[in-house]
């Protein structure tokens, strides 16, 4: 039976209101990067994590790494900060600082992702699958809603959460270097309207 996470993580992935949730320790791909997401420098970012991770769905597919497994490919998902803080004002996306990824499987290694790369490259021709890394990350406690709509509407939601967090005496991570904010795209913005694009938006506390 194919694990899809969209029905088994729901709690991750689908919140039906603003709440506060603790994310377990994932494995990820990912890239970092800076400047606007709009480039087509981020598109190749973003078309070489899928890339792996669908190299790695087919061998765990095929059963090349143990018992086969068939599942649906995580969301991608950002995490976000900003050369300087934009305050209540439009975020310059020229100076935007992010990291892209996409989670795997809790099964797979940084070994069955390094025996990847080579092939994948041969196969694609895209310099950022060499540069992307391997990695484990624990969230821990955040805030996080669902935001309908374009992504320059965010702010809106942003208002909502930071309401929430101020009624909840909560506080959320500010330091530059643990990033602003974590954005989970569960819409293919190549497909959906942007009205009806749906994103997770997260932030981690203190």
């Amino acid at each position: 039976m194919k694990y899809e996470w969209r029905k088994e993580e729901k709690q991750f992935y689908l919140p039906k209101q603003i709440e506060i949730q603790t994310i377990p320790k994932y494995k990820f791909i990912c890239l970092t990067g800076h400047g606007n997401p709009n480039s087509d420098l981020f598109g190749e970012q973003v078309a070489a994590l899928y890339a792996l991770s669908y190299a790695l769905r087919m061998k765990l597919k095929k059963g090349e790494l143990g018992e086969p497994f068939e599942y649906t490919v995580y969301p991608l998902e950002g995490v976000w900060t900003s050369e300087t803080d934009p305050g209540d004002g439009p975020v310059n996306k020229d100076e935007l600082i992010y990291r892209i990824m996409i989670r795997q499987p809790d099964r797979l290694t940084k070994e069955d992702f390094s025996a990847v790369v080579e092939p994948t490259f041969k196969k694609k021709q895209n310099s950022y699958i060499k540069e992307a890394e391997f990695i484990e990350y624990e969230e821990g406690r955040a805030v996080q809603m669902i935001h309908l709509g374009s992504y320059d509407d965010e702010p809106a939601s942003f208002t909502k959460m930071h309401e929430f967090m101020k009624e909840n005496n909560l506080h959320k991570t500010t330091t530059m270097g643990d990033f602003i904010h974590r954005e989970i795209y569960l819409s293919d913005p190549r497909k959906v309207d942007s009205a009806k694009q749906k994103t997770v938006l997260r932030y981690k506390l203190k």
